[in-house]
């Protein structure tokens, strides 16, 4: 096994010579972490001859831990669309994805399946009642998901949408995948009233996601967690916490982040802040404040927990099991510390905002 670096991205060769690329090797030339693009990109819309919304046809692939496919699932449920469009969830620590290299990933068991190490073979993670194995592929990783469907040098990431009639992946961009959620399965909707995309709201909230959600908060945690120098750490932290100083004012005007109703962007942020404080002030090193020391991003937080679709989906224990246990180079033993963040299930006290 040979590791180097090729600018920008390092780069694990196999045994087979293929170079696998894993969610954490994006790194720029100054250490910054550069987020890899999503290399299956079609759409399944109505009307279209390939992919058309049918009930029972496609399958989404899930990690809880990841914030991408969290939402993808809330989603699901929040649309009432979990019976026509079924899904699978992977265990929460990475391991091994073959035996002959040293690519680790997200892998597949059973409730009930003996206890998983970490891949260095510290710690005893359960496989609890919230794993769903893959039984449309029979896959045992993502990795395995990905060769199936042609793409075997990673990275091998979730959320994955599956098509059961063409055998192949759709889409692995929770972007897309959300959107398509949410406007082409209204004929197999128990909520088609359900709409996280205003046509009112579109471009006000892709602005906002373009320029500070998604850059400086949603990705802006792992760019201070994989940050590679001081200098890229530095850079990373300080347009976090002046976006989370922006988003506490712009919160205390509004109950979500464009007036009152809830979209996708609030889905999307609420999916960072939910892991701030039980993960991310340690294991990023985001720690010059809290998320319960802005009293309007807590509040918020707690009002969106409050959604049944999104309480069902929000598993702390995936969550930090995770990132705590993944990644050898962040905690050599794989040790979970104790504190699950706030209380969530406490009044938000944001209803008066909607007035």
């Amino acid at each position: 096994m040979n590791i180097f670096l090729l600018k920008p991205l390092l780069f694990i060769i196999n045994k087979k010579g293929r170079n696998m690329v894993t969610a954490l090797d994006a790194v720029g030339k100054t250490g910054e972490f550069k987020r890899s693009e999503s290399k299956f990109r079609n759409f399944i819309q109505v009307g279209s001859e390939t992919y058309p919304p049918e009930e029972g046809r496609y399958h989404v692939h899930i990690a809880l831990a990841c914030p991408w496919a969290n939402g993808v699932l809330t989603l699901i449920y929040m649309k009432g669309l979990e019976d026509a469009i079924s899904h699978s969830i992977v265990h929460p620590t990475w391991g091994k994805t073959k035996l002959d290299d040293d690519h680790t990933g997200w892998r597949y068991k059973r409730p009930g399946d003996d206890p998983v190490s970490s891949i260095h073979g510290h710690g005893s993670f359960k496989c609890d009642d919230a794993l769903i194995p893959d039984n449309i592929t029979n896959c045992g990783t993502i990795r395995e998901l990905y060769e199936k469907c042609g793409q075997d040098n990673g990275p091998y990431t979730t959320p994955v949408i599956y098509d059961k009639k063409t055998k192949t992946i759709v889409n692995n961009e929770s972007t897309d995948i959300l959107r398509m959620i949410n406007d082409e399965f209204q004929h197999l909707a128990k909520n088609p009233d359900v709409d996280l995309y205003p046509k009112d709201l579109v471009d006000s909230l892709q602005e906002l996601n373009d320029k500070v959600i998604y850059p400086k908060v949603n990705n802006g945690v792992y760019r201070c967690g994989f940050a590679k120098t001081q200098e890229a750490y530095d850079h990373a932290v300080q347009e976090l916490f002046d976006s989370l100083d922006e988003l506490e004012t712009k919160l205390s005007k509004s109950r979500y982040l464009v007036g009152n109703r809830f979209t996708w962007l609030d889905l999307r942020l609420y999916m960072t802040l939910v892991r701030f404080d039980p993960v991310y002030i340690t294991y990023f090193k985001t720690n010059k404040k809290r998320i319960v020391d802005y009293q309007n991003l807590l509040g918020y937080v707690r009002d969106i927990y409050s959604i049944e679709a999104v309480k069902k989906t929000t598993n702390m224990d995936h969550i930090k099991t995770h990132y705590f246990t993944s990644h050898p180079t962040l905690n050599a033993f794989a040790i979970i510390p104790s504190y699950n963040g706030p209380d969530l299930d406490l009044p938000s006290g944001r209803e008066s905002l909607s007035n």
